[in-house]
């Protein structure tokens, strides 16, 4: 066991409704990604130039099938991420959200399908990877804080289990990152001292604290996944999440020194079914539905689409192809 054991005793060009394949207009399309700003400026040049944006693609998904017993969850989802990017993966309950995101981080594996980790195939689980090419921060939907560690021991779990620095400095990048998320001085507190919104902040911070890298410019490429970040909060805690998950996104913009590569998101995802956060913390979304990707598009698009599953899903209508 490791020492912190032992003290504890994520419309573009495809929709589908019914099988029926459809396209929205191109200029819909071009105005929405200059609204992206840069990354999407990059991704549509990349395009335009009929250049092979491979490099650029983080994670992707091909014909990725999951079943549990004879339940059938995922059958046949593929999709890119992209570096930079802040994705949202929506869609109703039970369409395979949270499978999805745990089979990009590694831990769950696929029955088909391959996924593909910065250009090469994941075989196993992110921990049968001998030598990973990507570094996968999580934000589970209940927190997943453990009761018995005080937050500064969750927030530097990590460090502690996975790494060779001494006590003093792990103490105080954990001072840096609970004050990136708004928590200091908490660091002595137990899980069960903090309100639900502090909790949510306080795994933010677990999984965006990074290794001391000022000797270290070769660090590892890094995508933060949020499973419901927002779940069971009021509209005011949830605000403060979303901000704060936009404030550290840094998108695909090089870090020209120390303190903005210590600090802050490059990439992240985020499974969720809240509108405010489709609206205020992500640029592109993928759409699940029935196992598949039936729809993507960028936040803007979501309210002006008119393809009826979005059109049921953005305004919460009984009638569409989303059936309970």
């Amino acid at each position: 066991m490791g020492r912190m054991l032992r003290r504890a005793g994520r419309c573009v060009a495809h929709c589908t409704d019914g099988g029926r394949w459809s396209t929205v207009r191109r200029g819909e399309r071009k105005a929405s990604r200059i609204a992206r700003g840069a990354i999407g400026d990059l991704t549509e040049a990349v395009k335009s130039a009929g250049i092979d944006d491979q490099a650029e693609v983080l994670i992707e998904l091909k014909n990725v099938k999951k079943s549990f017993g004879k339940k059938v969850v995922l059958d046949g989802a593929s999709f890119k991420i992209r570096r930079g990017e802040a994705v949202g993966i929506i869609g109703s309950s039970g369409t395979g959200k949270s499978t999805v995101l745990r089979i990009m981080a590694g831990l769950l594996q696929p029955d088909e399908g391959e996924v593909i980790i910065r250009g090469r195939p994941r075989v196993g689980l992110l921990s049968d990877e001998k030598d990973p090419n990507l570094k996968v921060g999580m934000v589970f939907q209940s927190a997943a804080l453990f009761d018995s560690l005080t937050v500064g021991e969750n927030v530097g779990f990590k460090l502690y289990e996975h790494s060779d620095l001494p006590e003093d400095v792990i103490k105080g990048l954990i001072k840096e990152s609970l004050a990136q998320v708004g928590l200091s001085g908490v660091e002595d507190r137990y899980p069960a001292q903090l309100s639900g919104g502090m909790k949510k902040r306080a795994a933010l911070a677990r999984a965006i604290i990074k290794e001391d890298i000022s000797d270290n410019d070769d660090a590892l490429e890094e995508v933060v996944m949020y499973d419901e970040p927002t779940a069971g909060l009021d509209p005011v805690a949830s605000t403060v999440v979303e901000d704060l998950m936009r404030n550290l996104h840094t998108g695909n913009k090089t870090a020209a020194s120390y303190e903005e590569k210590k600090g802050g998101v490059a990439s992240y995802i985020v499974v969720t079914h809240q509108h405010s956060t489709i609206r205020r913390a992500v640029d592109r979304l993928i759409f699940l539905h029935a196992g598949k990707v039936v729809w993507e598009g960028t936040s803007e698009e979501f309210d002006t689409c008119e393809e009826p599953i979005v059109r049921q899903f953005a305004t919460g209508s009984l009638q569409g192809p989303i059936v309970y």
